[in-house]
């Protein structure tokens, strides 16, 4: 598995890497000692683990989760036990405290190591059973309008409905149709066919209007993208 480690502090990135040398399961691709070039390592390289420090100048590991696009999976370093149900409540596989032991950091990688593999891409008529406290809905994937980010969380609007699923925009992405669903900025997914409207804004950014009266503003970036995919 391809790792990058995170951390703000040399000698704690040397002594994990010395423990990782010993694991012929992990490639470490590169480290970074900030939230600014871990994002930039982690959206070029695409990781399959990240070990990540929480307490770091200039933003921390939480955050750099939330600026995210492509979440890897995440393994929490640090020395400090209070962050632990935070950590586990973002989807984190392990929580290690440093000084890191040999074998549990074994143990956190043999978790990485057993979970599933990729999820195969859902159709437009399939059906997934999406569940928000006590209300639970089945509903086509063609009939939902727009994933909605907020932090490793997303609302999802159908109908009239905008229930909150504990899954992250990235991993939602790996599994909706790419002919029917795009991205309008970084925080944003919309379905193309509840798209009913189209301005164009200063900057190049588009504002679409979908089927529910949701307005949305499409990134110059992503609007570019948008263009070409329906322009003769």
């Amino acid at each position: 598995m391809k790792a990058i480690i995170v951390d703000d502090e040399q000698l704690a990135r040397e002594e994990l890497k010395y423990l990782l040398g010993a694991c012929q399961q992990v490639e470490l691709l590169a480290e970074a000692e900030n939230i600014t070039q871990a994002q930039q390592l982690i959206e070029s390289l695409r990781p399959d683990l990240i070990f990540l420090d929480i307490d770091m100048p200039g933003g921390g590991g939480f955050e750099l989760l939330e600026r995210l696009a492509f979440v890897p999976s995440v393994i929490f370093t640090t020395a400090y036990d209070q962050y632990a149900i935070k950590a586990f409540e973002v989807d984190a596989l392990d929580y290690l405290l440093k000084p890191i032991d040999e074998r549990r950091l074994q143990k956190a990688l043999q978790k990485v190591a057993e979970q599933p593999a990729t999820q195969q891409t859902l159709s437009a008529d399939a059906k997934i059973f999406i569940k928000d406290g006590n209300e639970c809905w089945f509903v086509k994937v063609g009939d939902i309008m727009l994933f909605d980010s907020i932090g490793n969380y997303c609302k999802v609007y159908f109908d009239d409905k905008h229930p909150m699923i504990k899954r992250s925009l990235a991993q939602l992405e790996e599994r909706l149709p790419a002919d029917k669903f795009i991205r309008a900025n970084r925080g944003q997914l919309i379905n193309l066919d509840a798209i009913v409207g189209i301005e164009s804004l200063e900057g190049g950014v588009l504002l679409l209007t979908l089927k529910n009266g949701r307005e949305v503003e499409m990134s110059r970036r992503q609007a570019q993208l948008f263009k070409g995919l329906n322009t003769l």
